[in-house]
């Protein structure tokens, strides 16, 4: 009997290509699965101090759903790192201007906030619409 635990190898791991689709549903149920995906969580290969996880592409950002009413209580916040530089957008403005933004920013805060989170972001692309140009890739279809 074996009683070791399995821990990945970075040469082990295979990156595959996901397609996720963002129309109709909420932002943040699509952030979510966006997440686990980049993380690696679905694999029974997953090794939490290893990026186990694989590439997303995210479409239709702008037909995601914010429910209740977060589009007119929600508040995006930056600042300029000047005095008084601090910049609020509200959810609807976002979405009407920059939707990849709200998807990047609500995936980036379901992540781990450290060099090992900096790295699995980087294998997230987001669209506004529904073409995207990582055909090559042959990325497959997540249904959630």
């Amino acid at each position: 009997m074996n009683n070791t635990t399995y821990s990945a190898k970075s040469s082990e791991i295979e990156r595959k290509w996901y397609v996720l689709d963002a129309s109709g549903k909420p932002l943040g149920r699509v952030a979510t699965e966006a997440a686990k995906l980049l993380r690696g969580k679905h694999k029974p290969t997953y090794t939490p101090n290893i990026d186990t996880g694989d590439n997303v592409i995210i479409l239709n950002c702008k037909d995601a759903v914010l429910t209740g009413k977060k589009l007119d209580q929600k508040v995006y916040k930056r600042h300029s790192g000047y005095i008084g530089g601090m910049h609020e957008t509200s959810a609807r403005v976002m979405m009407e201007n920059n939707p990849e933004k709200a998807m990047y920013i609500a995936v980036k805060g379901m992540l781990p906030k450290n060099s090992l989170g900096r790295q699995m972001i980087r294998k997230l692309r987001v669209y506004a619409g529904s073409e995207h140009e990582n055909q090559a890739q042959k990325p497959e279809i997540w249904n959630f």
